[in-house]
């Protein structure tokens, strides 16, 4: 499953990039902006994906070149994502590399594979959720293939408010159908 939202999250990372070249129906559309958070909803063969992006307003490290970074918090009712955490470093990781994420005086150790970060689990992405939504701001640590230590900080002022319109736009996005379904069960 973890591979499936690999691919995804590559995707979103793609489309949040070049969202002004796209017109088409595929693409994510825009839901609301809350504070230094995006929250996007787009549809697949499983239904309503919705989830909110946030970059870094402050980036360190002594690397020449870095491509955009994204942290990302997907909710996926159609394939029982909810609440997944994840991160588009702009570089690709270190191999067997772990990223650190701290928030809240609270440390969350993720993988890596390629340029993406992941918590190990729905236990971990459900913390990490809570606190982003109960804190002011997050760090996280990262190291490039090439050995380049990178430090991004990331504003948490409005992560509740993108959070409750992510959950929102979902459920707002689900067909009819399904909630009469649910009914006669």
């Amino acid at each position: 499953m973890r591979k499936f939202f690999l691919a995804i999250a590559c995707v979103f990372s793609v489309l949040l990039a070049a969202a002004p070249a796209f017109a088409g129906a595929a693409s994510p559309v825009l839901v609301g902006r809350y504070d230094g958070w995006k929250v996007y909803r787009f549809r697949d063969s499983s239904g309503p994906v919705c989830f909110m992006s946030a970059q870094p307003r402050k980036e360190e490290g002594h690397y020449s070149s870095r491509g955009q970074v994204f942290f990302f918090v997907t909710h996926w009712p159609g394939k029982d994502g909810k609440n997944v955490v994840s991160l588009s470093a702009g570089y690709t990781y270190k191999k067997d590399s772990r990223v650190t994420l701290a928030v809240n005086g609270k440390t969350f150790n993720l993988f890596t594979q390629g340029a993406m970060a992941w918590t190990q689990d729905g236990k971990e992405d459900a913390a990490v959720v809570d606190e982003i939504r109960a804190g002011r701001e997050m760090a996280v640590k990262g190291t490039s293939d090439h050995g380049t230590l990178t430090s991004d900080s990331y504003d948490l002022s409005g992560s509740t408010a993108a959070y409750h319109a992510m959950m929102h736009a979902c459920a707002t996005a689900a067909p009819r159908h399904s909630v009469a379904r649910r009914k006669k069960k």
